[in-house]
């Protein structure tokens, strides 16, 4: 026999109908593409930070090298695409400076392989070849340290930081900085 009940019983719902679960995953979309970029550019601020810490070893390879030879600068030039090292590239003559470790020239955010290319991911102030370093000149100027670059990115690797804050320089002074200062102005970059 069985018993039927004067009134309806409801069923409780125990998952989602497809448009509640079509509005969450909307919702998750939209969240996902506004936080996106936040962490893309969160990566590249660990990328920049990296980059720095690496021109601040750079910093301090040329400090030993200096004390090592009689207070002068080396004699550096940038090795061209594709060649292998040669005796005046930065990667010979601060290996041993930056502790044997070659990743010190790579700069993290160096996409273009400018680094496998050429050995570094930074260039080198050509001017200021063989001086003294505690009277640096470029092109006969006579500038203080914190205005002299003596390292900077080859390319502009943090682009995504904005255009002023897309290549880092290394200053004779030691000091690392996101812009081209020279004469306590901010030079516009091509």
């Amino acid at each position: 026999m069985r018993l039927t009940l004067p009134f309806p019983v409801r069923r409780s719902r125990v998952g989602f109908t497809l448009i509640e679960m079509l509005v969450v995953i909307a919702i998750i979309g939209i969240l996902a593409s506004l936080l996106l970029p936040a962490f893309a550019q969160a990566k590249e601020r660990a990328r920049v930070a990296k980059c720095l810490s690496n021109l601040k070893q750079i910093g301090f390879a040329i400090q030993t090298y200096v004390l090592d030879n009689d207070n002068r600068m080396p004699v550096l030039f940038d090795r061209p695409v594709g060649m292998p090292p040669v005796g005046n590239s930065m990667d010979v003559v601060l290996l041993k400076h930056a502790g044997n470790n070659v990743q010190v020239f790579k700069c993290p955010s160096d996409r273009e392989r400018t680094f496998e290319l050429t050995g570094s991911s930074y260039s080198w102030n050509v001017f200021i070849n063989g001086q003294p370093a505690d009277a640096l000149k470029v092109l006969n100027l006579s500038l203080s340290d914190t205005e002299i670059p003596i390292f900077f990115d080859k390319d502009k690797f943090h682009t995504p930081l904005g255009d002023d804050k897309d290549v880092n320089y290394l200053y004779a002074d030691g000091n690392i900085k996101n812009q081209l200062v020279i004469g306590g102005s901010i030079l516009p970059r091509p």
